[in-house]
């Protein structure tokens, strides 16, 4: 008897934990969806609108990492934002302004495998307009945010943020990997 009592709760608390995991996971596919229509709208009406009533961000871009999948771009850089995608930070500028547009994400989501993005690399940003800025990959590297501070510049380039490293079983650290890319005014070079 009591072993059966036993084996049912126990079955009981994985079934518990497995709907829970079940529920993240389509509450996460389901925001992607409606971040996806929001977008949509704004590019047709040209007006910011929220992905859902109570959302505290809103799509500002569509990025497109070399010949990765699109992803949308939420406004701001706090950590419910960047739970469901990366973010342009504030103090940054807009899509092909004469100012860096500086983008974050988490390292283990959204921008896993951007250790992979190689000097040359192409880089597509689309903003509100619908039109889409071209940037090629100029460097990469390490800082420690304790001493340094993004290099935000007075030119339209990109910079991409994420933490550092990239395997870190300990998240938090002061480190970040950086991605400076440069603005192709024209669009991307043409190869001959």
């Amino acid at each position: 008897m009591l072993r059966g009592t036993l084996f049912a709760a126990c079955l009981l608390a994985g079934l518990w934990q497995l709907g829970g995991a079940a529920w993240l996971l389509a509450k996460a596919e389901l925001a992607q969806y409606l971040i996806a229509a929001a977008w949509e709208e704004k590019l047709s009406s040209g007006e910011s609108v929220e992905p859902w009533p109570w959302a505290d961000t809103r799509p500002v871009a569509k990025l497109q990492l070399a010949d990765r999948e699109p992803l949308m771009v939420l406004a701001g850089g706090s950590g419910q934002a960047l739970a469901f995608g990366p973010g342009m930070l504030p103090a940054s500028g807009e899509p092909g302004e004469a100012r860096t547009t500086a983008i974050a994400a988490h390292r283990d989501t959204h921008f896993t495998g951007l250790d992979q993005l190689q000097p040359g690399a192409p880089i597509r940003l689309q903003d509100g307009r619908g039109r889409w800025h071209h940037y090629r990959v100029m460097e990469t590297r390490v800082v420690n945010s304790e001493r340094e501070r993004l290099p935000v510049f007075a030119e339209p380039g990109l910079l991409l943020v994420t933490c550092y490293p990239f395997g870190a079983v300990d998240p938090g650290g002061p480190l970040r990997y950086l991605v400076y890319a440069e603005y192709l005014p024209g669009g991307p070079p043409v190869q001959l």
